[in-house]
Parts: C-alpha cells; sequence; structure tokens
C-alpha cells in the first residue's frame, strides 16, 4: 500500500474501529445528524451542487467508511459508483450492506485506478485527517484520477489550524480546502462553493465543486 502514515496507523487500528462504532449505520441516521447539525439533510445539500450532473457518470469517494455517502449518491440515482476505504474490516462491512456499488480496499496516497478514470472524485471528511505536511500528496492522488470534476465537504478554517481530536494530537486539522485546491492545479476552476454553519455551535463545513478546465 506504499506510504503508511502516523495518521493512518490510527485510522486502520483500534482508534479508526472505534470510529466506525460510533459512526451512522444506516444512511436514515445519517440524514437525522445532518438535518440536527446543518438544519438540512445531506441529500438536499448534495443536490446543490449535483443536481445538473448527469447520473451515469463514474463517481469515486475516496475513504468510504461504511458507504453511507455512496448509498445517498445511489438514492439521488447516480448508478456508476465506487468507493476505497483504508480499513479492510470496514470494506467487508461496505460491501454487505450496499448493492451495485464497487468498494475496495485502498489508500489515498495511491489511489488503484488509471489517470482520469472517474467522472467525478470526492472526499466527505477525509482531508481533514490528513496532516499537512502530506495533504499535497493525497490532492493529487484525487486530482490525477479525476477526468473533470472534484468534490468534497470539510470542516473550513481560514488558514490551517490543528484541532484536538478525542484527546489525540496530529489526527485533524481545518483549512481553507477549496483555495487549496485552486492554489495547487491552476487548471481547476471553482463550480460552486457553500459553507454550512453548525446550528449549535461555531463550527463551519464547505462544500465544493471544482472543474478542470
Amino acid at each position: 500500500m506504499g506510504r503508511f502514515t502516523k495518521q493512518m496507523a490510527a485510522w486502520s487500528g483500534d482508534f479508526g474501529k472505534s470510529y466506525t462504532k460510533r459512526n451512522f449505520h444506516s444512511l436514515e441516521e445519517m440524514e437525522r445528524a445532518c438535518v440536527k447539525i446543518y438544519g438540512m439533510s445531506r441529500t438536499d445539500i448534495n443536490k446543490r451542487f449535483l443536481d445538473g450532473l448527469n447520473r451515469s457518470i463514474r463517481i469515486l469517494e475516496v475513504a468510504t467508511n461504511i458507504g453511507n455517502q455512496l448509498l445517498c449518491l445511489q438514492e439521488m440515482g447516480f448508478t456508476d459508483l465506487y468507493g476505497i476505504e483504508l480499513q479492510k474490516d470496514v470494506v467487508e462491512i461496505a460491501k454487505s450492506r450496499t448493492k451495485y456499488i464497487n468498494i475496495i480496499q485502498g489508500s489515498a496516497f495511491d489511489i488503484p485506478f488509471k489517470n482520469g478514470f472517474f467522472d467525478l472524485v470526492f472526499t466527505g471528511g477525509l482531508l481533514i485527517h490528513i496532516s499537512p505536511q502530506d495533504i499535497t500528496d493525497v490532492l493529487s492522488e484525487i486530482y490525477r484520477v479525476s477526468r473533470k470534476y472534484i468534490w468534497g465537504m470539510e470542516y473550513f478554517a481560514p488558514h490551517y489550524t490543528e484541532v484536538e481530536y478525542r484527546g489525540n494530537k496530529e489526527l485533524l486539522w481545518k483549512t481553507d480546502f477549496t483555495k487549496l485546491y485552486l492554489d495547487t492545479f491552476k487548471d481547476l476552476k471553482l463550480v460552486k462553493e457553500e459553507r454550512f454553519k453548525y446550528k449549535d455551535n461555531d463550527n463551519v463545513d464547505t462544500m465544493y465543486l471544482l472543474e478542470k478546465k
């Protein structure tokens, strides 16, 4: 699998297993949580960005966990869906609860697909767990396998900010990932960006859709 960072060690071990156990165990549970956090479901948020796209485009999620976000896209009518996930056991869980979605074990540092294989590549809460010293390598892999679109939803901050995560350091950072993409790859253009403030605290998430010119 190539590079194996401190963060990957945490996520592929007991820390990652604990995350999966407390994660949303169904699409419905995820939707209810989004309504509580943002005042709207993840489906409603996704529609703001994806409603104009053909439902037959080939889509990859990097770090799919048990597959809720891919199931959400499937419910929206998208039919050609792929996912990669670091944790082997979680891949098997994701496979057992999805149909007609291709999910394999893989690393964001070495996405096992050829250049431009996907029409759209997305992350949902992955980039925040990549250290600033490694982030460009992950963005480059996402960029490499995308033919046209890069889509994501991540924690937002104007500048790189480390956040203590469940008592641990060096496991979570937030920044302006939209700007980071645009500064790194000059042929990307911003199609749409929207920030979503949490209802009960000051946290902000950003969703963005980028397109290769």
